[in-house]
């Protein structure tokens, strides 16, 4: 490949998995307890992101939860990008207020995800009425209330807006949740046939972009990776790399060029991991994402790629 990772469409940032609330079926095992990253550590990020984005998704944990760290990381944000690239916030909701609304508003927030539309957060929803005026009160519009993950809605055309989502059975609790508390609790989706890996938040596209998938990275506290969910070993750290680079590397490898197109069954076949061995063990373990995470427990060893070393190659 050689496109220039120096732009990409999507980037979905959790800096945080502080969170307010302890869900059973939450993927990072965010809570009150949940893993931070420092202040500086948010700062080196954000100094590794690419030079230009269509947009910036902060999500956690519960952002507002660690909220002294956010509205740090929207200034220099607006320092870096002077409002050219959308930034969206995922939130619970459950700490929003009139007053805080106001403060994201004036750093540059343009879209607003409440995703605790379902009855595996603490509230179930219930403020949802109350969010609704909130925002109306402030102007933001409410017209695109659904997820925007498709490419030619994923990036809002109003100045501000807000949609809200929660947690499925079908989806949410698909291949992305057999992770932290869900699958610690036994309530994620056993489904060998959901191959999550294949849709936006997967792995496809983390590359190239993808039919009606925007070309999506994940950034889980500083581990770069190709899906939400996150692969056992990262792609990079976003503290000491950038994130160009890191993707210029990875997409020489055959591995992670069957993930960016979201198959998964044949990622080892380079290394003489089998598609035919990958369909048993996803029978096995009932679940897509299980076995990659097999995949690199037990096969991967890692790839020698060239690097540039100014006149050599090492």
């Amino acid at each position: 490949m050689t496109q220039d990772f120096n732009h990409i469409e999507s980037v979905y940032w959790v800096f945080t998995q502080l969170c307010n609330d302890e869900c059973d079926h939450c993927y990072n095992n965010s809570g009150p307890r949940g893993e931070r990253i420092s202040e500086a550590d948010c700062m080196a990020i954000i100094a590794n992101l690419p030079a230009s984005m269509d947009r910036l998704i902060l999500s956690g944990g519960e952002p507002l939860a660690d909220k002294k760290l956010l509205y740090a990381i929207l200034d220099r944000l607006q320092q870096r990008y002077q409002g050219r690239v959308q930034i969206m916030l995922q939130t619970n909701g459950d700490l929003l207020n009139a007053e805080i609304l106001d403060t994201l508003l004036e750093k540059g927030i343009t879209r607003f995800d409440i995703s605790s539309i379902d009855r595996y957060h603490k509230h179930a929803g219930a403020r949802l009425m109350e969010l609704a005026e909130l925002f109306a009160s402030r102007g933001v519009n409410g017209d695109d209330k659904d997820p925007l993950i498709e490419k030619d809605t994923y990036i809002t055309k109003h100045k501000a807006s807000w949609g809200y989502w929660g947690a499925t059975i079908d989806m949410w609790l698909g291949g992305n949740w057999a992770r932290g508390r869900a699958y610690e609790k036994g309530i994620w989706k056993q489904d060998p046939e959901h191959n999550f890996c294949a849709i936006l938040s997967g792995g496809k596209g983390f590359l190239t972009g993808a039919e009606n998938i925007p070309q999506e990275i994940s950034i889980q506290l500083w581990k770069i990776n190709p899906c939400c969910p996150g692969t056992k070993i990262p792609l990079g750290d976003a503290r000491t790399e950038k994130v160009a680079d890191v993707l210029q590397r990875v997409s020489k490898s055959a591995i992670w060029q069957k993930i960016n197109e979201g198959n998964p069954l044949q990622m080892g076949e380079s290394i003489g991991v089998s598609e035919t061995h990958a369909r048993e063990r996803i029978a096995q373990l009932k679940n897509i994402c299980l076995w990659c995470d097999e995949f690199f427990e037990k096969h991967y060893q890692g790839e020698p790629v060239e690097r540039s070393c100014g006149g050599c190659s090492r």
